[in-house]
């Protein structure tokens, strides 16, 4: 080979060596970009509810908690599941919200014991949890909800408050408690009965599943256990369950006793207004939702969340949860105008529907 064919070679291997580098970087680039666009989810923030029938969840969290999430990041995804109080339906939801690249899930247990192989699941893939509402088991980053222990302690007093002078050892109350899966359920328990424990006589005790047939079930028992025209008054965990208890004592003519309830809830504030219900308990909902979503956002991106996380809870499963404790709020037909109303939760025209007109007018309504 001449000379000038030599350098002809070589120049050509060295043109096609210079184009498969470049195209080598090309292609090491658009792998790279493609990693950057899946990593779309490096900002993706999951929500996780238990189910549909509480009214609350759907009207009230996932909107004020998209609302605050969105304000904080503007650019972050949102994705969305409810359990329908389904376990087995909601370890899937937090397995599918993982395989999307959701990199902090904010989630509301509907067992929280069963929940926890896939909490563990999510943070062995690098996911952030956040347990809201209620203190799921496993290694979740930080816990938000309202001192529940307090919840139970503010049912029981109202329920005292109600009976007045009827208040004594030998008054029988009927006590229905929520889901004993979930951990709230026996703190408000708890809070109950320090309040009632020693005042009046718990004559019957059972869970409602915070279901409002299971409720009524339970109470019609109670009823027949006991006497109808021998029990004082009846503590009911929730406002849903109230409201099945509620119609099993219209049904068995039972009038003028206290009924507690929880979560303020339009059906329960409008039985408070009528006086088949005596009390509920208010826990504002936006407070609790925003700070939610401040957490997810702050652990999204790496801050410290100590400031917002001043306590520290031990959950079922023995870990150290640092957690934001809000304050819940008796409501009683006194207060109605200087909580729910005031809050902006419900207006008057909400409340004070046809069917109440009259009961709103005597409660200073309209």
């Amino acid at each position: 080979m001449n000379a000038t064919m030599r350098r002809v070679v070589i120049g050509a291997t060295a043109v096609s060596m210079a184009l498969s580098i470049a195209a080598c970087g090309k292609a090491g680039d658009d792998k790279d970009s493609d990693s950057g666009s899946s990593s779309s989810g490096d900002k993706s923030i999951g929500l996780l509810l238990p189910d549909s029938v509480t009214a609350r969840y759907e009207k009230f969290d996932k909107p004020y908690f998209d609302a605050k999430v969105k304000a904080l990041c503007s650019d972050c995804k949102l994705e969305y599941a409810n359990a329908a109080a389904d376990s087995a339906k909601q370890a899937q939801q937090v397995s599918s919200m993982v395989t999307k690249g959701v990199k902090v899930i904010v989630i509301s247990a509907q067992d929280s014991a069963a929940i926890k192989s896939s909490i563990q699941s999510a943070v062995d893939k690098g996911v952030k949890v956040v347990a809201y509402d209620r203190l799921a088991q496993g290694p979740v980053s930080a816990y938000v909800s309202f001192d529940n222990v307090k919840v139970g302690e503010l049912q029981g007093q109202a329920l005292l408050d109600s009976l007045g002078a009827k208040a004594t050892p030998k008054a029988k109350v009927v006590m229905i408690n929520g889901d004993d899966a979930d951990p709230n359920a026996g703190q408000f328990k708890e809070g109950a009965h320090n309040a009632l424990d020693g005042k009046v006589d718990i004559a019957y005790e059972q869970s409602g599943l915070w279901k409002d047939t299971v409720a009524a079930q339970k109470m019609s028992a109670a009823i027949t256990q006991l006497g109808a025209k021998n029990i004082a008054g009846v503590y009911a965990a929730n406002d849903g369950m109230a409201g099945g208890i509620a119609n099993t004592l219209k049904g068995a003519k039972i009038s003028g006793i206290p009924l507690t309830g929880q979560d303020a809830e339009l059906a329960g504030i409008q039985r408070i207004v009528a006086g088949t219900q005596s009390s509920t308990v208010y826990k504002a909902f936006k407070p609790e939702a925003e700070a939610a979503a401040q957490l997810a956002v702050d652990l999204l991106e790496g801050k410290d969340i100590k400031a917002l996380a001043t306590e520290t809870l031990t959950s079922g499963s023995g870990d150290k949860v640092p957690s934001q404790l809000l304050t819940p709020v008796s409501v009683t037909k006194a207060n109605i105008k200087d909580t729910v109303i005031k809050d902006g939760l419900y207006t008057v025209a909400d409340i004070c529907t046809a069917e109440y007109a009259a009961a709103c007018k005597a409660a200073g309504l309209q």
